[in-house]
């Protein structure tokens, strides 16, 4: 096998790891790779905005809302106002949330997180270069794209409400 022909086959079997993890977790508990992330942020924010948590996980806000609304009709989140400011909104766990959400895998950029961090940093930054340098060959590096490893869009969870 050429080496070009390595390097493709390199980035389907990680496209191919991203597409089995989401599907593992839609089977697992029914849940997008958006929306367990969104869960997550708010098991572990205190008392956030919407907009802070869409910031927290690289969404739009409009897109963090239509999430919400998903998790809400599934009885998964609430939304209450806030005590102190009325004008804020938070969002919370129900108790069937929190059940499902201790069930979920854990995100697959977790796994590759932990083993990243511990490389050498001429390493990470290795890479870092060539990954980006493989975007630019793809002509991606243009395309908007959050930090997380879910199939699809992050637009894709409101598509299907």
């Amino acid at each position: 096998m050429e080496r070009h022909e390595e390097v493709l086959v390199a980035i389907r079997q990680i496209i191919r790891a991203i597409d089995l993890h989401s599907s593992r977790l839609s089977k697992e508990v029914g849940l997008t790779g958006p929306q367990l992330v969104l869960m997550r942020e708010i098991r572990d924010s205190a008392e956030e905005t919407i907009r802070q948590m869409a910031k927290n996980t690289n969404m739009s806000q409009a897109t963090a809302t239509t999430i919400l609304d998903r998790l809400e009709k599934r009885g998964l989140v609430v939304r209450l106002r806030s005590q102190l400011d009325k004008r804020k909104v938070h969002a919370h766990l129900t108790e069937s949330g929190r059940e499902v959400l201790s069930k979920a895998p854990l995100p697959l950029q977790d796994g590759f997180v932990s083993r990243f961090q511990r490389l050498e940093e001429w390493e990470q930054l290795l890479l870092l270069s060539s990954v980006q340098r493989i975007s630019a060959m793809m002509n991606a590096e243009h395309l908007d794209a959050s930090p997380l490893l879910v199939a699809g869009r992050m637009a894709d969870d409101h598509r299907h409400s």
